[in-house]
């Protein structure tokens, strides 16, 4: 475990049960707009063209798999860019054009033959109240919806779009071992 990294979430520290829940996480499951990217929709006359995404975000659902834990997409969205996107790292997960991520997160957990309790889910906004009290850790980024913080045990401290991903990796990681050795892997050649 890598107390000093945990030391900036009290609520994970001061609560054993939940400590237990996100060391035991077989899955972690990231909405996209709002959570990968800042939430802003950029359109031309052919519709969506951009999406912007952080990098370190891509090293941590890479890294993720490396360490036991799968990784998910559901997403109300769909466009060229997101797809592009998560065939670059290998999502293989993935639920685009999700109007009903309950629905998907069942059949999801269903095939990968795991307890919904065993996943995580990270959101911003009152559409992923459908699967938030489903699952075992439940996280949103900084600026995630008030209705949305009032139902996770951990708010982040990134908003939407500024590493997500790789704040929730550190945070699950961290809570196995040293961050060094978790990182180990992603110095490896091999590894992009």
């Amino acid at each position: 475990m890598d107390s000093a990294f945990l030391s900036s979430y009290p609520a994970l520290l001061n609560d054993k049960s939940l400590m237990s829940k996100l060391q035991s996480l077989k899955l972690v499951v990231f909405d996209v707009d709002g959570v990968l990217t800042d939430g802003r929709l950029l359109y031309s006359e052919q519709g969506e063209s951009i999406k912007c995404f952080n990098v370190k975000d891509g090293v941590a659902m890479k890294l993720l798999p490396k360490w036991g834990v799968q990784v998910a997409v559901i997403t109300a969205k769909d466009s060229a860019p997101l797809r592009l996107r998560m065939k670059d790292l290998n999502v293989e997960h993935f639920y685009p054009g999700c109007h009903n991520k309950a629905e998907a997160f069942d059949d999801l957990v269903s095939r990968l033959g795991i307890g919904p309790t065993e996943a995580s889910y990270i959101g911003d906004d009152v559409i992923d109240l459908q699967v938030m009290p489903k699952v075992g850790v439940a996280l949103c980024p900084a600026d995630a919806h008030i209705l949305v913080q009032r139902h996770c045990p951990i708010v982040l401290n990134k908003s939407a779009g500024d590493g997500v991903a790789r704040e929730v990796a550190d945070m699950v990681l961290s809570s196995r071992m040293s961050l060094e050795e978790a990182y180990e892997l992603a110095q490896k050649p091999e590894f992009e």
